[in-house]
């Protein structure tokens, strides 16, 4: 083999993993815990499951939980400075167009500001931080066969400008 590339350095390319495969939950550090939970369980409506000396998990449901919140090394501390890594967001699945209407209807009752509202075509999703600058994403999945596609067949996502009066109306519907 000549040039830089070597089998010691070339990207490990094993199968791909298994399509069952499902992110279960978050576990998210947080500076003052009852200020998470007020906004998690006050606004969202998540449950509390079960809780620890400085941390509850939470969960939608009956779930054993979806997020944990713990100031087991956070308590008390700023968000990561902008620059650096780290979680960009957690991504929240609500089941129907309607329960994400919901979730609108909560924010703006709890004047919670949103960063943003986008339609990518499969999904639909509002933005915003919660009380520890921890991004989150409040989103529905169009039914897969709506999901626009390209000429081959591959996906078409998109960001456009999500329609907050026309999401808002799904809650006179339902």
């Amino acid at each position: 083999m000549t040039g830089s590339a070597t089998l010691e350095n070339a990207p490990l390319r094993l199968p791909t993993i298994d399509a069952g495969v499902r992110i279960g939950h978050v576990h998210l550090k947080v500076a003052d815990l009852q200020r998470a939970l007020d906004f998690y369980c006050g606004v969202l409506g998540f449950t509390v499951t079960t809780t620890y000396p400085g941390a509850a998990f939470i969960s939608a449901g009956g779930y054993h939980h979806h997020i944990g919140l713990n100031t087991w090394e956070s308590k008390g501390g700023s968000p990561p400075a902008p620059g650096t890594t780290g979680l960009y967001h957690t991504a929240i699945l609500y089941p129907t167009r309607a329960a994400l209407a919901d979730a609108l209807h909560r924010l703006i009752l709890a004047k919670i500001p949103l960063d943003g509202a986008s339609d990518h075509g499969v999904s639909e999703a509002l933005y915003l931080r919660d009380p520890d600058q921890n991004g989150v994403e409040l989103y529905w999945d169009r039914p897969k066969e709506q999901w626009p596609q390209k000429p081959d067949g591959s996906l078409k996502m998109f960001t456009h400008p999500l329609d907050l009066h026309d999401l808002l109306a799904q809650l006179k519907q339902d």
